[in-house]
């Protein structure tokens, strides 16, 4: 299997919409049914998987390219991006992922790619829906109504088993 083989969809919305909780709810619901996710965040800024101090951090610091860190029970690659302009390609990223242990995988962020995105919207932030201006949004996240006409399926955000639901039939997963 290979990566553009792997379904996946996008969780866009406005900063403090809700789109980590959700996915954090979803993740652990899709868990339990036994499926096998995969995620991709989007990060507006610079982070680190490390702190000063500890030899890897020192190692990468130093200068190294590529840091992978392992144990018995995890391990993760730190790559340093040599282009600090533009924010990384969203399929660059996917093909970094191991599609062959992955039954899906849900992306939170890169609203300005092209790929089936889910927004999380609630009114009460005070920011303008974004699911007018992207054809990709197949769906929305929402507890309160929609303020422009035209919207896509609508799914109550308190309702994870049909936002669920939603995936696993539109991902063509539905056992």
């Amino acid at each position: 299997m290979s990566v553009d083989d792997l379904p996946v969809f996008g969780f866009i919305g406005s900063s403090g919409m809700g789109k980590t909780t959700l996915l954090r709810r979803l993740v652990s619901a899709l868990h339990l049914e036994g499926w096998r996710i995969g995620y991709l965040k989007h990060a507006h800024h610079t982070f680190d998987l490390d702190v000063p101090g500890k030899d890897s951090y020192e190692i990468r610091a130093a200068g190294a390219a590529q840091t992978l860190l392992a144990s018995r029970e995890r391990w993760a690659l730190q790559v340093e991006n040599p282009c600090k302009g533009p924010d990384p390609d969203l399929r660059a990223m996917l093909s970094r992922f191991e599609p062959e242990s992955l039954d899906l995988v849900l992306v939170e962020g890169f609203k300005q790619a092209r790929y089936p995105k889910i927004e999380v919207y609630r009114a009460a932030m005070g920011q303008a829906p974004l699911y007018p201006g992207d054809p990709d949004v197949i769906a929305v996240a929402t507890d309160d109504p929609l303020p422009v006409d035209g919207h896509p399926t609508k799914l109550a955000l308190v309702d994870e088993e049909a936002i669920v639901s939603f995936i696993l039939v539109r991902a063509g997963l539905m056992r």
